[in-house]
């Protein structure tokens, strides 16, 4: 395995001192670490899952709009982080490796070790719940 750089050394350590669901991928999308409240979301734990690439990871939890309609990989936070370098955000659905289906919002971040040299990403998401409406039908 290629060695790590620092700041996902770094970035594996803090996920593993989150509350927060935590998801590190390197500078090609492999996915490299999430955290146990992740797998706890995503139905399975790193150990099981271990390393993955974009193009696995992008497609193993089903995601799709909230409407339900297939979400496609290159509209993901994750994957905008990592091809424009820059913050992305997004609430969407997902299909959890242990059959459940949640809702979750999504904030990626990109990182730098240094200005200009770019060495993943991370995505940091949480169970997106439904918020009443004066209505009370619900808002997304």
């Amino acid at each position: 395995m290629a060695q790590r750089n620092l700041v996902l050394i770094l970035a594996r350590d803090l996920a593993d001192k989150l509350a927060s669901a935590v998801f590190l991928v390197d500078d090609q999308g492999t996915l490299v670490y999430f955290n146990e409240r992740a797998a706890e979301i995503l139905g399975r734990t790193y150990a099981e899952s271990g390393s993955m690439r974009l193009e696995e990871w992008s497609k193993a939890f089903s995601p799709m709009d909230l409407d339900g309609s297939d979400l496609p990989a290159e509209d993901l936070p994750l994957i905008v982080a990592l091809r424009d370098h820059q913050p992305a955000h997004r609430v969407f659905r997902i299909r959890s490796m242990d059959g459940n289906t949640r809702d979750i919002a999504v904030t990626a971040l990109p990182f730098f070790a240094r200005k200009g040299e770019f060495v993943g990403a991370a995505a940091i998401f949480w169970e997106h719940r439904l918020e009443p409406t004066a209505d009370g039908s619900g808002d997304r």
